[in-house]
């Protein structure tokens, strides 16, 4: 006899919601004719219950005495239809797409395929039960302590500095943090963890997807795995394999969240809403394909059974669909309130704002996001490419949002390894004008990256002619062969100390311009002591020391580390790098400063004739800090400086600038010497030398 009441319940909010005397359960579907929850003891299925009322498309009851920890799913009835778009099948169990936390993972079996996989026929039905093979639903407790809150601190845009990593690649093998916590959010909210990241100087931490999500089968016959986690299948859920403590995931990433907010830091997550883990028509029946398959995903209008794949996945999530709009709203509002996290980068982002006919700036997605009053107050990053028709659309977003800038990373990349002019950098270093400066929008609009997750890191990049991907199983015919990249001489390790030299050199030319350009910075986790990969571009699939971080780091390592930290403190301490307002260049009539002057070697500004001169390869931006920061006709109090920037593989005698704007020339920093201590003088007029591909930073202010 159970000891479970079956009420009607409420129709909302969707999910499973606890009330302290039992659990309300909500599931839309605009196509199901019932929906049967099931509860689970561990891997056994100990109730079934028919959710009782069916309102405004939701099907709900409320059941009396089902406690959090409770392990559920549902089974859902309807048409199996696949021409038609309907891929009902009640032997399948399914996840709960408002789910907040899993638990076990997927088993791949036939049985979790709607139809008979082994037939290859998806018009098929199949009546075996999946619920052996499939992860389950957990009802949870919301409460939570964020005892640390008083301590968070937003971090303004043009002092924003992002740091994307992997919570398992980053802990794994950290000596500092406990063994039973490493490759865990627990271990990402330790001590050692935080303590490194707070003397790095960064400010936020993007993470690579930590939703739920499911291992490729391709990937695990190969004896692979999905590390990169880009095959969400839970919106709401923390993904349980990066908990210490699996029965509390949610509570463990909470505790992540506040104590990196106590030290100071922002959590960003990279979140996919652009696709899910269930591929296309011959893929499994998990959770969405199950409860209303022609709602979710797009569909081929006049061949139902097929999924349309601008995601390059299999199929594409249907953000014309308005239960689908509040599905993805609800998930963004749910982790910036209840999870508190600082921001979202979208994977794929441009899918989001697709419309039936292509990409729109006021697409239903944009609409929603742009006049969403929690939303507004979190970070907005887009990824604003994908692989459809129209799909590469930097520049493209509306006001309020940042947008990854490859354009940045690809002529930077040139820039330093010879092949890209000065004309074609200079947009680059302000914000890429060109792209962003409309409006409204400001220079953070533009995330800056050199390196990503995807693609070479920055000590492959100075190292590898060619992707070197053996390792992931597709004979290195997988990733991108248009790196930008140049090794220095020779393909891989060396122990020739010139080319070693070069490289070390080349690494820090890459991050002093990254850090010294305006716009929002975001850094590669480990580039900053040279992390490698050993030539592999696309280590989606290698959860292992390919990608896991060696803390065990070299002299030239701990050299790059101290580097780093020090380029990030000048970018700190001489705002100037890091203006929100566009340099023009322009001369301000009301204060007689032009706020950005290009020098060229001899001290003067440069002509048309050096800009279209393709062999001129060095060249200086010369920010001075009296230029307003607002419309406010007010000088600014800022230090001014001198960007020095010399690709030449010989050395260069340049000519410093007279300014306005001090006395002399103080050296900050430069990457021929990154032990030096900053402080020399120079006078006006006077000549430095520029090493041969190297980097060099002045100020006319106090050296702080």
């Amino acid at each position: 006899m159970s000891d479970f009441v079956v009420e009607e319940g409420l129709p909302y909010p969707l999910g499973a919601h606890w009330s302290g005397r039992g659990t309300n359960f909500a599931v839309f579907s605009a196509n199901a004719t019932k929906v049967e929850i099931c509860l689970f003891d561990g891997e056994r299925e100990t109730h079934r219950f028919e959710l009782p009322e069916y309102t405004d498309q939701v099907f709900h009851g409320f059941i009396n005495g089902v406690q959090p920890g409770t392990f559920y799913g549902f089974r859902v009835y309807g048409p199996y239809q696949p021409d038609g778009g309907h891929r009902f099948n009640p032997n399948k169990l399914l996840l709960d797409p408002y789910a907040r936390a899993h638990a076990g993972s997927l088993t791949w079996n036939p049985a979790v395929f709607g139809y008979k996989m082994e037939s290859g026929d998806d018009l098929t039905f199949d009546e075996r039960d999946s619920a052996p093979f499939m992860p389950k639903c957990v009802v949870c407790d919301p409460n939570f302590d964020w005892a640390q809150e008083p301590q968070r601190q937003e971090a303004h845009w043009d002092e924003t500095v992002v740091y994307e990593t992997h919570v398992k690649g980053f802990t794994k093998q950290h000596p500092g943090i406990p063994e039973n916590l490493r490759g865990t959010y627990a271990g990402l909210g330790s001590n050692a963890a935080i303590d490194y990241l707070k003397a790095l100087g960064i400010t936020s931490v993007e993470l690579l997807p930590v939703h739920s999500f499911i291992n490729d089968s391709n990937l695990l016959k190969k004896h692979l795995t999905n590390y990169w986690g880009y095959n969400t299948i839970g919106f709401f859920a923390p993904d349980p394999r990066y908990a210490a403590d699996v029965p509390n995931s949610l509570r463990e990433f909470k505790e992540m969240v506040s104590r990196l907010h106590g030290a100071g830091l922002e959590v960003i997550l990279d979140v996919v809403y652009n696709h899910t883990a269930e591929g296309n028509e011959r893929g499994p029946t998990l959770s969405f394909k199950g409860i209303d398959n022609a709602s979710y995903y797009r569909l081929f209008p006049d061949k139902r059974r097929y999924y349309i794949n601008d995601t390059g996945t299999g199929n594409t999530v249907n953000l014309s669909h308005p239960r689908v709009i509040q599905l993805v709203m609800d998930s963004l509002r749910y982790w910036a309130g209840h999870m508190h996290v600082d921001g979202f980068r979208f994977d794929l982002g441009t899918i989001l704002a697709r419309e039936v006919y292509g990409f729109d700036e006021q697409s239903g997605f944009l609409k929603a996001m742009n006049q969403d009053p929690l939303l507004a107050t979190v970070k907005l990053i887009a990824e604003p490419w994908d692989c459809g028709p129209g799909g590469y659309q930097v520049g493209g977003f509306p006001a309020g949002w940042a947008e990854w800038n490859d354009k940045y990373r690809n002529i930077v990349r040139d820039f330093w390894r010879g092949e890209a002019t000065p004309g074609a950098l200079a947009p680059r270093l302000l914000g890429s004008h060109d792209v962003f400066n409309r409006e409204g929008r400001r220079t953070w609009a533009s995330i800056n990256f050199i390196t990503a997750h995807d693609g070479f890191t920055l000590n492959d990049w100075a190292s590898y002619n060619f992707k070197h991907n053996e390792a992931n199983g597709e004979n290195n015919n997988d990733g991108t062969s248009d790196n930008h990249s140049w090794n220095c001489g020779t393909e891989g390790p060396t122990d020739n100390p010139d080319i070693r030299s070069l490289r070390e050199r080349q690494k820090r030319n890459m991050l002093a311009t990254l850090l010294a350009s305006q716009g929002t910075p975001m850094l590669l986790g480990g580039d900053e002591f040279g992390r490698t990969q050993r030539g592999n571009n696309n280590a989606y699939c290698q959860d292992n020391d390919i990608s896991w971080f060696d803390w065990n780091l070299s002299a030239d390592a701990e050299k790059q580390l101290a580097f780093t930290r020090r380029m990030i403190k000048l970018r700190r301490d001489y705002p100037i790098l890091r203006r929100s307002r566009f340099l023009s260049g322009d001369r301000d009539a009301e204060l007689n400063i032009r706020d950005v002057v290009w020098i060229s070697t001899s001290g003067v500004e440069m002509t048309q004739a050096d800009w279209t001169t393709g062999w001129i390869k060095c060249f200086a931006a010369l920010l001075d800090g009296r230029a307003r920061k607002s419309a406010i006709a007010r000088e600014g109090e800022d230090d001014t400086v001198l960007v020095i920037l010399n690709s030449y593989e010989g050395e260069v005698d340049f000519k410093l600038p007279m300014t306005g704007a001090g006395a002399h020339w103080s050296l900050l920093l430069d990457t021929s010497a990154p032990e030096q201590a900053a402080g020399a003088q120079f006078a006006f007029d006077s000549t430095y030398k520029v090493t041969g591909r190297s980097f060099v930073l002045l100020t006319t202010g106090e050296v702080k």
